[in-house]
């Protein structure tokens, strides 16, 4: 039977509705045209079930059901060294990358971007990563593969000095040397306990300029301002990498790019 109140309660749904709000105070739909017009202009990366687009090893780089899939499998033959599954798209300077990501224990990965071949081996890139771990150790972090190590470890800001008159820059530590902390990003034990174990997560790469944003899970996990004029890259390819190691996996989906630049 309905009653008053039920009638009354009726009326101010009808009244939020107007607002875009439900009852229980949900925001919009998520069809909304506000976020229609933030996913405008990406582009997908992967094919649903091959690696068109994309060169690499075939015997860790499989493609199923739209889930990229990167191992190294028990028994098998051992990785001499770090190999990457390159994109044949182009060399973008400013974008907006998108994925999910889910990686196995002791896994190791990265998506690297703005980098060059590392002609000595096959599928090799030297450049920009976007840390990826199943320890939670690095992932988010900003590690330049096969050149300046470390830029900012995960919860900094920082900027990568211009190299001075008779000044030698080096890795020391496994960190570059003319890096310096502008501030601090959140909290270490917060942004650690914003990725997900063995689960899929959320990485976002923002470069825009000589400005490098790493996110995962929505969570701005490091950020470089890189002012090293003789060492940055401006434009460069996209890859993702599996590092020498223990058995692992890593798994991919929903990769799209929108170019800025």
């Amino acid at each position: 039977m309905t009653t008053l109140k039920n009638i009354l309660i009726s009326g101010l749904c009808l009244s939020s509705l107007f607002f875009a709000q439900s009852c229980g105070g949900n925001s919009a739909p998520k069809n909304s045209a506000s976020e229609k017009d933030n996913q405008k202009d990406f582009i997908a990366l992967f094919d649903q079930n091959s690696l068109e687009g994309w060169e690499g090893d075939s015997t860790i780089w499989k493609m199923n059901n739209g889930i990229l899939t990167g191992e190294i499998k028990e028994g098998g033959e051992p990785l001499k060294n770090n190999t990457f599954l390159i994109w044949k798209g182009g060399e973008p300077e400013d974008f907006i990358l998108k994925a999910k990501f889910k990686i196995s224990e002791l896994g190791n990965s990265g998506i690297n971007y703005r980098s060059d071949r590392f002609t000595q081996i096959p599928f090799a890139l030297a450049g920009y990563q976007a840390d990826i771990d199943g320890q939670k150790n690095y992932t988010g972090q900003n590690y330049e593969e096969r050149k300046r190590t470390t830029l900012a470890y995960r919860g900094q800001r920082t900027v990568i000095e211009q190299f001075k008159d008779g000044e030698i820059a080096e890795s020391r530590g496994n960190a570059w040397s003319n890096m310096s902390v502008l501030d601090t990003i959140g909290n270490l034990e917060a942004l650690k306990d914003a990725i997900k174990s063995e689960d899929w997560n959320e990485i976002e790469i923002v470069a825009e300029g000589y400005k490098l944003s790493h996110y995962v899970n929505g969570k701005l996990m490091s950020e470089v301002i890189d002012n090293d004029s003789k060492n940055r890259n401006n434009k460069g390819l996209i890859g993702m990498q599996v590092h020498v190691g223990p058995p692992m996996k890593v798994e991919y989906k929903d990769m799209y790019i929108k170019i800025l630049k």
